[in-house]
């Protein structure tokens, strides 16, 4: 009997390991909270559809050209996706993959992030810069589950589940392709969770 697996969902995780990355995280969490005071846009688009949190997704999403702290961060990422894209064999010969979008998400108590992708981006993936005991992970839909039909439920390994939540951790990345639906639970705690979201595109 043979069993193969096919068509793997690679997600990568790891820690920023340069030297001083705490006084870099420091240095970003001042920013991203500092950002939330000043940016009245971002704060107004929350209101409308991020209850309970900010995002400047829809104000200020490219922060690694407007900031030195988040260019910094940025550099630190180019290393990992380059390292993951070499994982995923992408012939990367004609054109490099670059940062397009980069932005910040403060989750208060009671912020949800529904069920998303990143449309027209190649790689897209989180950078946790403070998650306080308690606050949710990064949740990540198995992409065949729409295509399961009459499938019993599956029990035991995580390799099993039609959900798998990773934990978030302050100074972790995670990195995913792009079309991978994926969500962030309820933060259920009195406290921030602080992360800045980024994609890379190949065209």
């Amino acid at each position: 009997m043979t069993l193969r697996a096919l068509f793997p969902t690679l997600i990568y995780t790891d820690r920023l390991r340069a030297r001083g990355w705490q006084a870099l995280n420091a240095r970003l969490l001042r920013e991203c909270r500092q950002l939330k005071e000043d940016d009245a846009a971002g704060r107004r688009w929350s209101a409308r559809n991020y209850a309970g949190g900010y995002t400047s997704y829809a104000s200020a999403n490219r922060m690694h050209e407007n900031s030195p702290t988040f260019a910094a961060l940025a550099r630190e990422l180019d290393r990992h996706v380059a390292r993951f894209a070499r994982s995923l064999r992408f012939d990367l010969t004609g054109r490099p993959l670059a940062m397009t979008d980069c932005w910040v998400n403060l989750m208060g108590t009671g912020a949800v992030h529904g069920l998303h992708l990143h449309p027209l981006s190649t790689l897209s993936g989180t950078y946790y810069v403070a998650t306080p005991t308690g606050s949710p992970g990064l949740k990540l839909e198995d992409p065949r589950l729409e295509r399961f039909m009459a499938a019993p439920p599956r029990s035991g390994a995580r390799q099993g589940s039609a959900w798998v939540t990773l934990r978030a951790r302050p100074g972790q990345l995670v990195l995913f392709e792009s079309w991978l639906r994926h969500e962030v639970p309820v933060n259920r705690v009195a406290a921030e969770r602080v992360s800045i979201s980024f994609n890379y595109s190949w065209f």
